[in-house]
């Protein structure tokens, strides 16, 4: 949410220093890059990499440090849509881009928690091997979750304005369960690229859900 908060506000003070919307789009969109050092997107490629090789090959595609025609493709296509979502939300970006941000994060804990971890090596640190389990691992995003969503809900000036909220709240969580799912059993579980991978699916699948929401 910080890092969407600080995405939020560059954008803000580019448009307020007479920027196009589309050229502080673009800023936005890559300050979000530097602040996470390229990783999740890096994941997408390389996941989808994996998800389109010969089968029994998924694991060689995605540890490859060359990118495959699959990888940029599927990079092109998320960040254009996050782009357009941007653009397309630039007076409610600040109530939007934070929110997508958390879910895209806690949907890796969903992910975590249903799928076992697959690595490039046979001996490796296993990402659950601190694992204490969903309930303990998301007790702050949950806490976090409910004080948005009241504020949300009570600063709401219409029965309009609380069932979009309602709906983008249940869209939300459905998204931050199924997407995992959906990555997990294409992959056969987890390892660091595919949570990049379904970080920055189900970021982008709910900016764009916001975007034809406003």
């Amino acid at each position: 949410m910080i890092i969407g908060l600080i995405q939020c506000l560059i954008f803000k003070l580019l448009i307020i220093n007479s920027w196009f919307p589309v050229a502080s789009a673009i800023i936005c969109l890559v300050t979000g890059y530097i602040l996470t050092g390229g990783l999740h997107v890096d994941g997408l490629m390389d996941t989808f990499d994996g998800i389109y090789a010969n089968k029994g090959k998924k694991l060689k595609a995605m540890k490859d440090s060359r990118v495959g025609s699959f990888g940029v493709l599927a990079m092109l296509i998320f960040c254009l849509i996050q782009l357009a979502s941007i653009i397309q939300l630039e007076n409610s970006l600040i109530y939007s881009l934070p929110i997508c941000l958390f879910w895209g994060r806690f949907s890796t804990l969903i992910y975590i928690e249903k799928f076992k971890y697959i690595s490039y090596k046979s001996k490796t640190l296993s990402h659950k091997k601190y694992w204490r389990g969903l309930k303990k691992e998301a007790i702050i995003s949950i806490i976090l979750l409910a004080i948005i969503f009241t504020l949300n809900i009570s600063t709401s000036n219409s029965y309009q304005d609380i069932f979009k909220h309602l709906s983008l709240f249940f869209i939300s969580i459905s998204c931050s369960f199924k997407i995992p799912q959906v990555l997990g059993k294409k992959i056969g579980g987890f390892n660091g690229d595919s949570c990049g991978a379904c970080i920055i699916i189900c970021e982008t699948t709910l900016l764009l859900i916001h975007a034809i929401f406003h």
